[in-house]
């Protein structure tokens, strides 16, 4: 009995299948590129050359694309990240009381108290500090990203970097470049400026216990934990599978939502992978809202709307609701 998680980022896909004992068994980490639905399916070609259908006992999906990857794969649970990520820690460490998440373009803190999230925040205007962010910096100045960290450890004498956001954060790297400061104290003094950032904005207000997961892609990078570190005055653990939590926690409430219904999974198989999946749009009329709603189409069958605010597209059946808003139904299915 395996248990598929999918987390649908703006940056990257990731996908984990994990055993009955919720071991992760095989992790994939997927640049999304705008192409969400490719790159999902470019996941289930790869993961279908070691399982077939029947073992997959449950699918679970989050993250920003949670919703038209739920509708693509027939997912058992469709859950939000903070719900997806505060259980996949709760799982790695009983005693934890805070996870600081950042990935490719969002931010954020959950707080937890006896295995359950009491509070959270994410970052809302400013990238400063995420993974897309980062990856800016060290293509501007050369450096593999993976590196990035171990420079900051090399600096002696840290320079101070404007952190406010993330534009003022680049224009005073540059500054500190043309005065001829080492690139070591300049990304050192980035990333405690990134640190800042977060501490001022996604965590104002929030008392932080440990013990403090570290999650998400930019967790890989030591500069920033040890930044961290020095802020807080408390270790950071780095789970394992830090790249993959979320989707590791939507593979665990999948496998908790199959065994309190007791019925079999919705996943659709891994042929979905050859499926010729298109995204249509239209506006609905059917009250002043007019929301835009956009649906999943394998050839001319509709399999999943979205994008509605009322939940009339995405909780009912598809063919009804088409029928019911004539005015739209020409272009709807055959544009």
């Amino acid at each position: 009995m395996y248990y598929l998680g999918v987390d649908v980022g703006s940056v990257s896909t990731n996908i984990v299948v994990m055993d009955n004992e919720m071991n992760v068994l095989d992790k994939l980490y997927l640049r999304t590129k705008g192409r969400p639905i490719k790159v999902i399916q470019e996941g289930l070609k790869r993961l279908r050359t070691k399982y077939d259908d029947k073992d997959i006992s449950s699918v679970g999906t989050t993250g920003s694309g949670r919703a038209i990857s739920g509708f693509l794969l027939g997912a058992d649970v469709i859950k939000n990240e903070i719900t997806a990520h505060a259980v996949a820690a709760v799982n790695t460490d009983k005693n934890v009381r805070t996870v600081i998440e950042i990935g490719g373009q969002d931010s954020k803190i959950i707080l937890i108290n006896n295995g359950i999230a009491i509070d959270f925040a994410m970052n809302t205007v400013c990238a400063a500090g995420t993974g897309s962010f980062l990856d800016r910096q060290a293509e501007r100045l050369e450096i593999p990203i993976e590196d990035f960290g171990q420079y900051a450890l090399r600096s002696k004498t840290p320079v101070r970097i404007a952190g406010r956001c993330a534009v003022f954060a680049e224009s005073d790297m540059i500054h500190k470049q043309q005065l001829g400061y080492d690139v070591s104290d300049i990304i050192c003094g980035l990333c405690h400026a990134m640190v800042r950032n977060y501490l001022n904005n996604v965590a104002k207000g929030k008392e932080i216990f440990p013990d403090i997961l570290f999650q998400g892609g930019v967790a890989a990078n030591v500069g920033i934990k040890k930044a961290f570190e020095k802020e807080l005055g408390n270790e950071l653990i780095v789970p394992k599978h830090y790249d993959v939590m979320g989707a590791v926690g939507a593979a665990m409430l999948a496998k908790r939502a199959i065994s309190k219904k007791n019925t079999g999974t919705k996943f659709k198989g891994f042929m979905t992978a050859e499926a010729k999946i298109e995204t249509r749009s239209f506006e609905c009329s059917m009250c002043s809202n007019k929301c835009e709603v956009a649906a999943l189409f394998d050839g001319e069958n509709p399999i999943g709307c979205f994008g509605d605010k009322c939940g009339r597209w995405n909780t009912q059946e598809i063919k009804l609701n088409i029928t019911m808003n004539k005015k739209f139904e020409k272009s709807f299915l055959h544009s």
